[in-house]
């Protein structure tokens, strides 16, 4: 008796199990629960799983080298970058080395190299330089909360999948944004080039001015050292050809000098300017003290009008860090298969910037140099990163004493060099063969960030692409078609020989409609109607319709009425099935009558030529 109990009790709980498994599973509760806990959403939300567990020598051995290299790059370039921004030089040291752990941790590509780059640089001292002196505490902080909203912003449009968004700025904006800014930036070093006292200004034209008004006050020592680290960067590759050449260097080194130029231009820098007292005897100007030790932890200004104040530049600085970033990751992601998912490269990119703004540091992105030298020095896995930020932890400990002879004017060098592949005129002038809208896009963005500045520039060049883009949809092609031959296909009665119809008037429409092009497409069809009032039928193609918005699908509607109305059947053919699911839910084929829904060009054809014919 007792172990029927025990079986029916068994049973019991047996079928309430699978009520509970059933009900769960209606309602995607059992899927939530093992979602949260499974390794796919762990390696989704913190891609480091993806490769930590596989890890062996053989990447550690790549990563070794590839995190050593990078950091004799992005030491004095850290330095210089900052300067670009207006900031002290240990800044730029600061944003490089949490953000490269956090970037590690969040963030999908195994060889992007994050940092202080040119481009964001230039917005941040543009963004800041109106509102405090260079060099003051206000400043310094300022630029703390820059990188730290530009943080929160891209975390925003990683978690919540909205990083399209950005996909509104088409490539002549972003070339002709880049191209103009390099030049901004090469000019602005002139300064410091130079050894002159220049007003901040964007204005190229004015920058010029100013520099040729003070020619007299050139620091020739100050002139000397920036011309001769310039001719040794440019020169780079040749050098180590010529030490190769000569047995002086292994093939190792040969790959390596090019690549350690900079580094190699600072010491040489410091050299010169102890050897020769140049501070003292020639006034050149030089970085001085350099605080040693680790970067102090920061919390941003926590003001709400002062958020108000930065955070357009904020967002545009993610922005443009962003793409920067992106473009570089998918590309050395493809050489090796891997992939790189952009919504949370927006969470990987937004969490780097929170570290560096709670390290003393300002907004970082992916460098497209730097990047490119990490994937060819064999980085594979983001612990390259890890090592070169281990790296600059360990040189901002123990040898920061080293830079304070460092001229300013070295690291000016290194600005120029690196910001002048930046300028990129060949797309403009690939874009206005191609494409007339898309190269005074280019232009446009390229003269608007000249004549205005940074922020302004690249408002204007996101409203033009935004612009031509409403162009482009509000002006959907349509072509006339007609029968090849015999054959079952259809083609442009402009591009080919063709079959048409004195009854039938076949076009095929090639964009989604929409309510910014339906009125457009109306006029359009009721204008050839018009043109040839021999018409009794009139089919639209939708083979390239992917959409039919609710304005779309009223004026549809109002077309069937008025081409009734002037005696011309309207039909519509190819339609794809999702367009078709939503036109049945309004019982759009009815509605249509006696128009029909043809799953091919051909059988419309056959069909109304058939009843033509018939009706003959």
């Amino acid at each position: 008796m007792g172990d029927q109990e025990n079986s029916g009790m068994k049973n019991k709980v047996s079928i309430a199990a699978e009520k509970m498994r059933s009900f769960g599973k209606r309602h995607g509760i059992a899927e939530k629960s093992r979602g949260l806990l499974s390794n796919e959403t762990l390696q989704r939300y913190l891609p480091i799983t993806n490769w930590l567990g596989s890890y062996n020598r053989d990447d550690f051995s790549g990563d070794l080298t590839a995190g050593i290299i990078v950091a004799i790059m992005l030491i004095p370039q850290g330095m210089a970058y900052a300067l670009l921004a207006g900031l002290p030089p240990e800044m730029g040291l600061y944003a490089s080395i949490a953000p490269l752990l956090f970037y590690a941790l969040f963030g999908t590509s195994r060889a992007l190299a994050v940092g202080p780059v040119a481009i964001v640089s230039l917005m941040v001292a543009s963004t800041l330089s109106p509102m405090f002196p260079q060099g003051s505490a206000e400043y310094a902080a300022y630029a703390i909360v820059l990188a730290f909203l530009s943080g929160i912003f891209l975390v925003l449009l990683g978690l919540f999948r909205i990083g399209f968004l950005v996909n509104f700025m088409s490539h002549p904006v972003i070339a002709g944004f880049t191209s103009a800014a390099a030049l901004i930036i090469g000019f602005s070093q002139f300064k410091h080039l130079l050894g002159l006292d220049l007003e901040r200004s964007h204005l190229i034209p004015k920058i010029v001015g100013q520099a040729y008004e003070q020619a007299a006050q050139i620091n020739v020592a100050t002139a000397t050292i920036a011309g001769s680290s310039i001719a040794i960067l440019l020169a780079r590759e040749h050098i180590a050809e010529f030490f190769a050449e000569r047995d002086w260097i292994g093939e190792k080194a040969r790959e390596l000098l090019p690549k350690a130029m900079p580094l190699v231009v600072v010491i040489l820098g410091i050299l010169v300017t102890l050897l020769f007292d140049l501070t003292a005897s020639s006034s050149v100007k030089i970085v001085g003290s350099v605080p040693a030790g680790l970067p102090p932890l920061t919390w941003p200004i926590m003001d709400v009008e002062i958020w108000k104040e930065l955070i357009t530049a904020a967002i545009l600085i993610s922005i443009i860090g962003f793409l920067e970033s992106v473009s570089v990751a998918k590309s050395l992601a493809s050489k090796r298969r891997q992939k790189v998912i952009p919504n949370q490269e927006l969470v990987g990119l937004g969490a780097a910037n929170i570290g560096a703004a709670l390290t003393g540091g300002y907004p970082v992105t992916g460098g497209f140099s730097r990047s490119v030298v990490n994937f060819s020095a064999g980085a594979n896995t983001p612990l390259a990163s890890m090592i070169t930020a281990g790296i600059i932890a360990v040189a901002l400990v123990l040898l920061t004493p080293l830079l304070y002879y460092l001229p300013k004017a070295v690291l000016a060098s290194i600005i120029v060099v690196a910001v002048a592949t930046l300028v990129d005129f060949k797309s403009l002038v690939h874009a206005w063969k191609y494409n007339l809208a898309d190269g005074l896009s280019y232009l446009g963005t390229f003269l608007s960030v000249l004549a205005f500045g940074v922020e302004v520039g690249i408002i204007i060049g996101i409203s033009i692409s935004i612009g031509l883009f409403l162009y482009r949809t509000s002006r959907p092609h349509t072509a006339i078609v007609g029968r090849v031959n015999d054959t079952e296909h259809f083609r442009n009665v402009e591009r080919h020989f063709v079959t048409t119809y004195d009854r039938l008037h076949l076009v095929r429409i090639d964009e989604s409609l929409l309510f910014a092009n339906t009125t457009y497409l109306e006029d359009q069809l009721l204008r050839q109607v018009a043109d040839r009032p021999e018409i009794d039928h009139l089919v639209l193609i939708f083979s390239a319709v992917n959409l039919v918005d609710a304005s779309a699908l009223e004026t549809l509607e109002e077309l069937v009425v008025r081409l009734r109305d002037a005696g011309v059947t309207l039909h519509l053919a190819e339609v794809k099935g999702p367009v078709m699911d939503m036109l049945r839910t309004v019982d759009f084929e009815e509605f249509l009558e006696p128009g029909q829904i043809f799953i091919s060009t051909h059988e419309a054809v056959v069909s109304l030529e058939e009843n033509k014919t018939a009706s003959g």
